[in-house]
């Protein structure tokens, strides 16, 4: 919902473009095109996840398979008006503490976030200002303690940083969003 919130208002010309990077499944894309009509890419590292990706988002958005904004096409940029992005944040070092259901099933890449859960993310903050439209949102979803940690890091890259929490879905992300 939070995606959809950072939607261009309706003065917006044509179908705001969405990008959903480390997509797995296509279901946070997939999410928000079917709230909003919206132009949807999505892109995975993993190539299994963006052959279900693709099956998930088939008539709704395009996907690619990369290492992320590497995996897109270089006209998007400076025209996504919102990135959405589930990068793992796992720590490394807490990853064995997981469920089994997790940590056994799930590929490690879509776990590790490195020493501190957020490697990934910073790769993410770092690279979404060529990327973004102006006034463009970039959210990310994050364990609550490291939030604030994120906030600062999408305030490093010339993002506004706002931190949002869904209770009922015991959701966190952080919202940046580039200069108008």
């Amino acid at each position: 919902h939070a995606a959809v919130a950072a939607l261009p208002g309706s003065a917006h010309p044509g179908r705001p473009l969405v990008v959903d990077l480390c997509c797995g499944c296509g279901a946070l894309g997939l999410a928000v095109a079917r709230r909003a009509a919206v132009d949807l890419h999505a892109a995975d590292a993993d190539p299994v996840a963006t052959v279900c990706a693709a099956e998930n988002l088939a008539g709704v958005g395009t996907v690619h398979t990369g290492d992320l904004f590497a995996a897109l096409p270089t006209g998007l940029r400076g025209r996504v008006d919102v990135l959405v992005a589930n990068t793992p944040y796992v720590p490394s070092g807490a990853i064995g503490s997981m469920p089994p259901e997790a940590r056994d099933h799930e590929p490690r890449t879509a776990l590790d976030g490195g020493r501190d859960g957020l490697d990934p993310a910073r790769r993410v903050a770092a690279g979404a200002g060529e990327w973004l439209a102006p006034g463009g949102a970039l959210l990310i979803e994050t364990g609550t303690a490291q939030a604030p940690v994120l906030a600062e890091v999408f305030g490093g890259h010339g993002l506004v940083a706002h931190i949002g929490h869904d209770q009922d879905r015991d959701a966190t992300w952080v919202e940046g969003r580039a200069a108008p």
